[in-house]
């Protein structure tokens, strides 16, 4: 059996996660606020401009997560229960932005600590309930 890994080129930042809001605006909000997420992208639903259809956050260290609204449509995207989804992302100083999510009111679900695999970072839950980890360990 041969290794996916050395028989595909890979592509930096090509996995994004896509979570759905009951409040979308607002949890974008959230995230560039605690997080440090920038706002790339954001469509409103035509005839509700409360609904959105689609956005993007981009991570400055590369990839980012799309969202939208829950509700939006009568497909499985579109009724999706929220709050339920566990984000894992790569940062470079964890100590910092464990300072800045808490400062925004991000729930502490694991306080910062060190790993015996080299690892350092913590979790916390977002307004929504979805949980948001963050280490130094970038995968082998």
């Amino acid at each position: 059996m041969t290794n996916p890994a050395e028989s595909t080129t890979r592509i930096a930042a090509a996995v994004w996660p896509c979570l759905a809001f009951r409040d979308a605006r607002a949890s974008a909000d959230f995230l560039v606020d605690a997080f440090g997420f920038e706002l790339t992208a954001i469509y409103a639903c035509e005839g509700d401009p409360s609904i959105v259809e689609h956005g993007e956050l981009r991570w400055p260290l590369g990839g980012g997560v799309m969202f939208g609204s829950v509700g939006k449509d009568d497909t499985p995207f579109g009724q999706r229960e929220p709050g339920n989804d566990l984000v894992y992302i790569v940062c470079d100083n964890p100590d910092e932005l464990f300072a800045r999510a808490t400062a925004a009111g991000a729930e502490v679900v694991r306080d910062m600590r060190d790993e015996d695999y080299g690892s350092r970072g913590f979790a916390v839950r977002d307004p929504e309930g979805n949980i948001w980890s963050f280490g130094t360990y970038s995968g082998e």
